[in-house]
């Protein structure tokens, strides 16, 4: 067991991979065709669903099933929309025994997400977007991804200023915590995410990462998602395939297990738990 900053004993979600003795991975399920990777890949339900159980077979503890883009420039879909696209996914997956996240800023998709099968909502805004969405997910009883985010502006990219990248994220992510318990979540209930990519250049997301140590002093699961992310097309170089990055996520994946992250949100599931593998016999060598 953690405890908070403020020394309070806080247990941890009881989530997926649980004593494997290497962060729990989430493989990314974007249903959305305009997302920054992979947008429509996976067009219809069933081509989805077929993704989403390879992941599992390859080892995803976690199917995080999303709707809608967060890339830069992405406009908003509707909520009909993003429900259209989300709930047969999550129910397929979900009636296939697979556990599924659902990736949303909007309460009521949470919400029948979660009456679909899902058994987790992640929330990139942090639960700034949606102001219904911190009750909403009291009332759920699952575990709540709380991202860091600066804004109630959808998708959050603009430019920040940070003094101290890791202490001011640190201390913000605590501040919505803290707000999350206020609204009735139970600290056990919550994972949070440093938001690398949302308010914060390649620069300050590389400071964050080599300081995660100060997200982790929080007490509360970390969950790390810099899958492709544009701050890895600085080590990549001009080759900015995707089989670049998802190498370069995969190192970076076994770094963060290296220091202690809990949760991993991929798109490569098998090569990320291949250089998790690596890390873990070498920990245990």
């Amino acid at each position: 067991m953690t405890a908070r900053l403020d020394g309070t004993p806080v247990p941890a979600p009881a989530l997926a991979g649980a004593g494997t003795g290497r962060p729990r991975v989430m493989g990314i399920l974007n249903v959305s065709p305009d997302s920054f990777s992979d947008g429509g890949a996976h067009r219809g339900t069933a081509e989805a669903i077929r993704h989403g159980e390879t992941m599992a077979a390859q080892g995803a503890d976690w199917i995080d099933v999303g709707g809608e883009s967060t890339r830069p420039g992405a406009r908003r879909p509707s909520m009909a929309t993003e429900l259209a696209r989300v709930l047969p996914v999550v129910r397929g997956l979900a009636r296939r025994g697979i556990r599924v996240s659902v990736d949303t800023m909007r309460a009521e998709v949470a919400r029948r997400a979660v009456d679909a099968g899902a058994r987790m909502v992640n929330d990139v805004s942090g639960g700034l977007a949606d102001p219904a969405m911190l009750p909403a997910v009291a009332g759920l009883g699952t575990p709540y991804v709380l991202t860091h985010w600066r804004s109630s502006q959808v998708p959050e990219h603009r430019s920040e200023t940070y003094p101290d990248v890791a202490a001011d994220v640190a201390a913000e992510l605590h501040e919505r915590a803290r707000t999350a318990i206020g609204a009735g979540i139970e600290p056990q209930r919550i994972i949070v995410d440093p938001g690398i990519g949302f308010s914060k250049n390649p620069g300050q997301s590389w400071r964050l990462l080599g300081r995660i140590q100060a997200i982790r002093d929080l007490g509360f699961p970390v969950l790390v998602g810099a899958s492709r992310k544009r701050l890895l097309t600085e080590v990549s170089g001009p080759d900015t395939s995707l089989a670049r990055r998802d190498l370069a996520t995969a190192v970076l994946s076994a770094l963060l297990a290296a220091n202690g992250v809990d949760l991993l949100r991929v798109h490569d599931v098998a090569g990320n738990l291949l250089a998790l593998e690596v890390e873990q016999r070498l920990r245990g060598g």
